[in-house]
């Protein structure tokens, strides 16, 4: 194997020190790796892609990472609970859908409201005997392949806004 010789700065050695130690010592596999993720973001920085981190699961969740474009947004909903999705083009050409789902929040009081309107409604929600309730709210990340696929698992709406944009080429090189 070839070997390559890295100078550094004297103001870099403890962040080189400190890569080596979590790298459990091999500091040429964590340099590798560096420069890969690196090649691979610029690479689609370059192409018009951005790097997309959102969060995944219940609650607080996890966050994920990828290179993507936004194609388009929705938002819908209740009394509740609300709902946003996200549609992206990632730089493979993989539709990914982020959905984001609001914490549900349920509340009753007693409902002896002695008279109607906003008089009755104030008197509700300052009753003593209340009772609430909310679920965890959660996020998911969904990857497609086709648009045919996508528009199964997204609301019609959304897929009538991004359908011409998925019958557009991710890049379009031109030769001039």
């Amino acid at each position: 194997m070839p070997n390559k010789t890295i100078y550094v700065a004297d103001d870099d050695l403890a962040l080189f020190a400190r890569a080596q130690e979590l790298s459990g010592g091999n500091l040429s596999a964590t340099i590798t790796a560096a420069l890969r993720r690196y090649v691979e973001v610029e690479e689609g920085r370059r192409q018009g892609y951005d790097e997309i981190t959102v969060k995944v699961g219940p609650g607080a969740g996890r966050k994920v990472r990828f290179s993507g474009v936004l194609l388009g947004e929705w938002g819908r909903s209740t009394s509740r609970t609300a709902e946003v999705f996200r549609v992206f083009r990632s730089q493979k050409g993989k539709l990914v859908v982020h959905t984001e789902r609001s914490p549900e929040h349920v509340w009753s009081g007693d409902d002896a409201r002695q008279e109607g309107g906003w008089l009755g409604v104030l008197q509700s929600y300052f009753t003593p005997n209340q009772t609430w309730g909310s679920t965890q709210g959660e996020a998911t990340l969904e990857v497609y392949d086709t648009a045919e696929e996508l528009g199964e698992h997204i609301p019609a709406e959304l897929f009538e806004l991004i359908k011409a944009t998925l019958e557009q080429p991710a890049v379009e090189d031109l030769d001039i």
